[in-house]
């Protein structure tokens, strides 16, 4: 479904977004598959809570940020 977005290239510009955070995500330590995107319509109820599963599986499995002790200074 890439190209196809009610905002003609919205999702296209979105993914580019998150191709760089996860990026930037590599860059300062943290797994950049704490970003993911998922494209979808909105009658992909089943889907939609799918992926909202997996990624809070996976986000679950990374742990907490490690950097925010750091910015604690803990």
């Amino acid at each position: 479904m890439p190209g196809d977005c009610h905002y003609l290239e919205g999702n296209v510009n979105a993914k580019r977004r998150v191709v760089r955070v996860q990026e930037l995500l590599e860059q300062i330590g943290l797994e950049p598959e704490r970003v993911r995107m998922f494209n979808m319509s909105s009658a992909m109820a089943g889907e939609f809570a799918k992926a909202a599963a997996e990624m809070t599986e996976q986000i679950t499995a990374l742990g907490p940020n490690p950097l925010r002790k750091l910015v604690a200074g803990g």
